[in-house]
């Protein structure tokens, strides 16, 4: 108890000397990762546990809240964790990838710190070292609305989360063997719903329950590896209310697409005849369609769900009108992204364009994947480090890649970095070339995405963005040879990762960094490195720079 209290206290000042407000209430966390046997398709395979839980737990946690979490690494291997779509305003240390941080050596611990904002919302973390996502160690986080900021629809009755993503029954060393020897990982074994796969027909205990005449609201993620899914639930309507930390115009859907990364809130009003109904995920945009089951059962309900399941749309056709229907709600009563005044971003002139072409390419006869020719490998010194440390030149070079892509059908290996000058507002374009679907992720930052099309970009194609009520998200997918438009303030200093969700490409290359520079090097602008924070490669043992001040 008293080894607990020292750390609380231990906490509470390195926050103060990072700057994190002290009137914020803190939640704390000790999380120990350990390895440990789980079946989900029915095959014993090893898993990565939190706590002895997999899914890991989740955080529940209301705006502005101080996040702490000691998690203690019990595996045989370096490990890290991202908390994907927290923005870590000013403090890029949190970020838990390895362009950022050094991982967490075996048998040891590190404490994470930071401040989940007004980012009202659905969230998950995840591992983002090695393959380790393929074996668990993810989870959901749930940041709610203070009491003086209203969201736009009445309390629900409860709320449930629902971790939905594709699953391989080979171990994640396996799988990255695969990778490491020039293989693709090939399609996935099975689809989990909260870590369980269900067939029709066959008994399942209820993963939900209704009460009859209740609306209940449903936050569903797909935290899976390599396929967008399909999301329904037999007999019901999902009304679309927060997607990514924004609240969205509340249209009724029959069923979502929830692409890698992606996270959605929906209301479902418990309103039809009382008995078993199925929860259904479905493959998208796969060859082979793999379908998986849950039960929500109706209270004191009788009757078992129907064994006729509803379709799941056909062809990426349909997914891309889905996506032209999601408008940002202009008229909730919630926070804006920073800076104050970027919701009028269709007047706001665009300073830079970036177009970031993903391919595919075998670099010394093993598979890589890349940005504009670059397939990013992590130095053995995070990013972060040797730029905080002014050792920048011995580990990596800014803008190895141009704004605009060259024409090239090879991959360079090497770190991938971009300069980008601190408050300009940005515009991205991602464009996809090949003939299976994206999706990408920018950390420590929400965007605005203004398009998604068919085809090749070019500047004309902007009188077709929506420069009214795009919503302001973290993820964004890429149709099969088209491309999606993005636009963003750079005002996070820090140094932040750039990433495919489709963890095979990412492990591979399919990434980069966005350095983000403050001229006056102000606590105003970015955080002191914490004191906590393991040094590692060629920074290890040095003295640590002149802090920031305000």
């Amino acid at each position: 108890m008293a080894a607990e209290v020292i750390l609380k206290l231990t906490i509470c000042f390195l926050a103060l000397m990072v700057g994190v407000q002290g009137g914020d209430p803190y939640l704390f966390f000790t999380w120990n990762v350990t390895y440990g046997t789980i079946s989900p398709l029915g095959v014993p395979q090893q898993g990565i546990l939190i706590n002895g839980q997999f899914p890991g737990p989740e955080i529940n946690a209301t705006s502005n809240n101080n996040i702490v979490v000691n998690v203690f690494n019990n595996l045989d291997e370096p490990f890290l964790l991202t908390w994907s779509g927290v923005q870590h305003r000013k403090n890029s240390w949190q970020d838990g990838v390895l362009g950022t941080n050094c991982p967490i050596a075996p048998g040891t611990n590190f404490t994470y710190q930071f401040q989940v904002k007004d980012q009202i919302g659905s969230y998950i973390y995840y591992p983002s070292t090695a393959l380790h996502r393929a074996a668990g160690g993810f989870g959901g986080l749930r940041v709610h609305s203070r009491l003086l900021i209203p969201v736009p629809y009445p309390d629900p009755a409860d709320e449930y989360t629902v971790l939905t993503g594709d699953w391989y029954a080979k171990s994640h060393k396996i799988l990255r063997g695969f990778l490491d020897s020039g293989r693709p990982l090939g399609r996935p074994d099975g689809i989990l719903l909260n870590g369980k796969a269900g067939k029709v027909g066959v008994k399942q205990e209820p993963l939900f329950t209704m009460e009859p005449g209740k609306t209940y609201k449903y936050r569903v993620c797909n935290v899976g590896l390599k396929a967008s899914l399909n999301f329904r639930i037999q007999g019901h309507k999902l009304k679309l209310v927060e997607m990514e930390g924004s609240h969205t115009v509340q249209n009724l859907y029959e069923s979502l697409d929830v692409h890698i990364g992606q996270c959605f809130s929906i209301l479902v009003a418990a309103d039809q005849d009382p008995k078993d109904y199925y929860m259904v995920a479905s493959t998208r945009f796969l060859k082979e369609v793999q379908t998986t089951t849950a039960i929500i059962r109706y209270k004191n309900g009788k009757g078992e769900a129907s064994t006729e399941l509803p379709p799941a749309p056909i062809g990426w056709a349909w997914s891309l009108n889905q996506f032209r229907t999601f408008r940002w709600n202009l008229t909730a009563s919630a926070a804006r992204p920073n800076p104050q005044g970027s919701y009028r971003y269709g007047a706001i002139n665009i300073t830079r364009t970036i177009r970031l072409v993903n391919s595919v390419s075998r670099a010394n006869g093993k598979l890589r994947y890349g940005f504009n020719g670059v397939s990013h490998t992590d130095p053995n010194t995070p990013l972060k480090l040797a730029e905080y440390f002014n050792l920048a030149d011995k580990v990596f070079k800014y803008n190895v890649i141009k704004d605009e892509p060259e024409k090239t059908t090879t991959l360079t290996i090497q770190p991938n970095v971009l300069n980008m000058t601190f408050r300009n507002f940005v515009e991205i374009i991602f464009e996809n070339h090949e003939k299976s679907l994206q999706s990408f992720h920018i950390d420590g930052y929400s965007f605005f995405a203004v398009a998604v099309e068919p085809g090749t970009w070019s500047p004309e194609k902007r009188e077709n963005y929506n420069l009214l009520d795009a919503v302001s998200r973290h993820t964004v997918q890429v149709f099969p040879k088209s491309w999606a438009a993005i636009l963003l303030t750079f005002d996070n200093a820090g140094m932040w990762n750039i990433r495919s969700e489709i963890w095979e490409r990412t492990y591979l290359g399919e990434q980069l960094y966005v350095s983000v520079l403050s001229p006056e090097k102000s606590l105003r602008d970015e955080y002191n490195i914490p004191e906590n924070t393991p040094l590692c490669g060629i920074v290890s043992g040095l003295p640590k720079p002149s802090p920031y001040t305000i």
